[in-house]
């Protein structure tokens, strides 16, 4: 199929008993998500997000326009670490099977905080939340792989950001040692900094766990609530008439993570190097384009330590640890 020809209402295959998870699915990309794949009819769409006023009315406008009831919401905040663990339990207590995890939300260019443990927000919500959340749930995403026909994804969202020149990102592209103070860069570069860390997570967890589809996907420059509570400084200011003008939909900003979710595993065709389809552990940009790995999104080194040290953090706070690891 040609990328740019991907049209989801058309082109995502029928999603019959399985079970979805988006989190982030109230607004922007992540409702945009939870809309094209309600069409589809899986058993079920987990809608997750930190305020449940807006998960319900998000949840109940989507059952009213797709006409598709198994919309259900699961509070989480990734800002707490207990909130992610208690919403990851509501799903192993009630699911047998885990199809489809987009680690969609986020937030951008924030004023300086911290997470209810400690982390510098950004990297804490962007990162941190969203792998304890994979590890709780690694155990359902495995055994569900285990069945028969089942073609597991996890589609993070990250952004172009993670490959910031150097002056955008911290010394030597990662500075998890600072990832406990809320302004040791500025929020853009504290932005790059936790988009760098989905692009290295992803890349581990793929090698990891080769069973597993996992993607990672800039969705383009889309018109979403995360840009309107931005506390970017001069950098952001300079940047937002750019951004203003490459603008997309939530919806065109959903294709390419529902590309990775939908199309075929990549093959090898005979007498090419060249594969097709979706190839695990890879950067996609709209719509579904690979964009290869360079400067610090390379670094093997940086993979690894990024591992190690939010592997110790995960286990700090009641983190199961890594099935198989």
């Amino acid at each position: 199929m040609a990328r740019d020809l991907f049209e989801p209402a058309r082109d995502i295959p029928n999603l019959q008993g399985k079970v979805v998870l988006v989190t982030g699915g109230n607004a922007g990309v992540g409702k945009a998500t939870v809309r094209a794949i309600a069409h589809h009819d899986p058993a079920k769409i987990y809608l997750c997000g930190r305020r449940p006023a807006a998960i319900e009315k998000a949840a109940a406008d989507l059952r009213s326009e797709t006409h598709f009831d198994g919309i259900v919401t699961l509070e989480m905040d990734l800002g707490s670490l207990e909130s992610v663990k208690k919403a990851a339990n509501i799903v192993l207590d009630n699911e047998t099977r885990l199809d489809l995890l987009f680690l969609n939300a986020g937030v951008a260019g924030t004023a300086p905080a911290l997470t209810k443990e400690g982390y510098e927000a950004q990297f804490g919500i962007n990162h941190v939340g969203h792998a304890m959340l994979t590890q709780m749930l690694l155990p359902l995403l495995l055994s569900t792989q285990k069945i028969q026909s089942a073609d597991v994804r996890v589609v993070l969202t990250s952004s172009n950001a993670a490959f910031a020149p150097p002056m955008m990102l911290p010394s030597g592209g990662l500075d998890l040692d600072a990832m406990r103070r809320p302004d040791a860069c500025s929020p853009m570069t504290l932005y790059s900094h936790s988009k760098l860390a989905n692009v290295l997570f992803a890349r581990k967890l793929a090698a990891l766990y080769p069973s597993l589809s996992v993607t990672v996907v800039h969705p383009g420059v889309v018109k979403s609530e995360i840009w309107g509570k931005g506390a970017g400084g001069f950098v952001s200011m300079l940047l937002r008439p750019l951004m203003m003008a490459m603008w997309v939909s939530i919806d065109e900003g959903a294709k390419t993570q529902l590309w990775c979710a939908s199309v075929p595993r990549a093959t090898q065709p005979k007498g090419t190097n060249k594969p097709t389809g979706v190839i695990s552990g890879a950067f996609y940009t709209p719509v579904g384009k690979l964009q290869p790995y360079k400067g610090v999104t390379a670094k093997t080194e940086l993979v690894d330590a990024l591992w190690t040290w939010t592997t110790d953090e995960l286990a700090k706070h009641g983190g199961p640890g890594w099935e198989g690891a």
